[in-house]
């Protein structure tokens, strides 16, 4: 066991053994360090002002993701090397992502400018030559009232006019950087602890799943944390006691992706981001929902495990599991159980865990070729939104008559439900306007939605039904175009 987490800060190394469970990279860098570049602005993962750089090791070696310093737990970072604004700028000269935002008159204000300047950085690193809409994929979790972007969108155009990535400090630093991080891994489980004003507090870091297992028997109170971007808000907004934590975002066993004939198990600490290959490979009706979880900073940090096992009613990901008939399998020490995801969410705020469990995957039915699927988010802004609703659907036809239907829904109840009646007026039923007509009378015996900020119940009904009227128009066969798409022009 070992009682300190170790990581690197730039260039310098950093070892602590009384890290609080809610301390936030965000507050060491500010208040400790006295790196003010970070900025703190929205403390929940919106604006983006607070982005860093981390790179961990992994299957593949070392890599680097842009983070939200605002809500990632300073012990989650054990093992890993942070990399802020102020590292950029080497002997005297800025770095080619500063000098482009500075000819490109990318900052006004300048509040923001630091974390766009690290997003941008990001992509640069991964991909030197950018698209406009890959530029506009790695800002979107950035958000600036003063410029438009377009500046922003020119620089980031132009960096590799400035340097090349070959020459950055993270690609001639790379092999130093891996040998020191690959030295310090090891196979101890990690518990450390620290005093405050409200008491004793622990953090684990448990190395493979039988020590989570081993923790969660002994500490069945505990919160498990993976990427933090619902626990970080717990913290910050909600002033929640989280202690103990055990912290699972750097378990590999649970991010593995395994792919055979007809399905394919995500281990539950798979990222949104890390999932991308295999959703546009096997599950392409999702990908533009995918684009609108969050931004690319809560992609990287968001895990797939944690938006089902936290239960919201509004969670993006779990209509759309639950359409395509995914199981989830949940583990302890005395074993593993397996279930249709439909029945995890029992009540609002309750789901079917037992305390000494954690979710150790999931598993996705591809969907027959044949078959019409589709998952639509309505929310009040396009990107960066929480849901006021999320609709998924799946569909066979044959011979002009829908065989089986599965549809789904978030923000109408108290948890993720399937609309049963809904499907009962689809199956075996002409697929034809007036099945759809009549199936759309149905969604109010299947929900009772409430009224809140995010839209009135009667809305929410009423969109129920136009989803289901959209997702027909854009699977009939149809001779006239039913989406406009937004295209940059030549």
């Amino acid at each position: 066991m070992r009682k300190s987490i170790r990581f690197l800060l730039n260039d310098q190394l950093v070892k602590r053994d009384d890290v609080r469970a809610t301390t936030t990279l965000l507050d060491f860098l500010r208040l400790e360090r006295r790196l003010t570049g970070t900025k703190e602005g929205c403390n929940e993962g919106d604006c983006g002002a607070c982005t860093v750089l981390v790179g961990r090791l992994g299957p593949d070696g070392l890599a680097y993701q842009s983070l939200n310093a605002c809500i990632r737990f300073l012990g989650s970072l054990d093992g890993c090397h942070v990399v802020t604004v102020e590292s950029l700028a080497q002997g005297g000269a800025l770095h080619p992502v500063q000098q482009a935002m500075v000819d490109f008159h990318g900052s006004q204000c300048g509040f923001c400018t630091p974390g766009i300047v690290m997003s941008l950085y990001a992509l640069w690193m991964a991909n030197p030559t950018p698209s406009e809409a890959q530029i506009e994929t790695a800002i979107q979790g950035n958000l600036c009232r003063c410029t438009g972007y377009e500046p922003i969108i020119k620089a980031a155009k132009a960096i590799s006019t400035y340097g090349s990535v070959a020459e950055d400090v993270l690609t001639t630093q790379r092999e130093r950087i891996t040998e020191q991080l690959t030295a310090w891994a090891d196979d101890h489980l990690v518990d450390i602890s620290a005093t405050s004003e409200a008491g004793s507090e622990r953090f684990f870091i448990p190395q493979t799943p039988e020590h989570l297992a081993d923790l969660l028997a002994e500490h069945p109170d505990a919160t498990i944390v993976a990427g933090a971007t619902d626990v970080g808000l717990w913290v910050n907004k909600d002033h929640r006691a989280i202690s103990p934590v055990i912290f699972v975002g750097g378990l590999n066993a649970l991010q593995s992706i395994t792919v055979v004939d007809d399905a394919v198990t995500i281990g539950a600490g798979v990222s949104y981001s890390a999932f991308v290959p295999v959703l546009q490979d096997h599950f392409p009706h999702m990908e533009e929902l995918w684009w609108r979880i969050g931004g690319e900073q809560v992609r990287n940090m968001g895990t797939l495990g944690g938006n089902i096992a936290n239960g919201s009613p509004i969670g993006d990901t779990p209509p759309a599991f639950i359409a395509l008939g995914a199981t989830l399998t949940l583990r302890s020490k005395s074993g593993t159980r397996t279930l249709p995801l439909e029945d995890f969410f029992l009540t609002y705020g309750k789901q079917d865990r037992r305390p000494d469990e954690f979710v150790e995957s999931l598993t996705l039915p591809k969907p027959p070729e044949s078959s019409l699927n589709a998952v639509y988010k309505i929310s009040k802004r396009r990107d960066e939104d929480i849901s006021a609703l999320c609709g998924a659907f799946s569909l066979t036809v044959a011979n002009g008559t829908v065989s089986s239907a599965r549809v789904a829904f978030g923000g109408m109840a108290g948890t993720p439900a399937r609309a049963k009646h809904v499907e009962l007026a689809l199956v075996g039923k002409l697929w034809n306007r007036a099945t759809i007509d009549a199936a759309k009378a149905e969604f109010s015996k299947d929900y009772q939605p409430l009224t809140d900020w995010r839209a009135t119940a009667d809305y929410r009904l009423k969109a129920a039904e136009n989803l289901l009227t959209r997702f027909y128009l854009e699977h009939a066969k149809q001779d006239h175009p039913v989406r406009l798409n937004r295209e940059v022009a030549a």
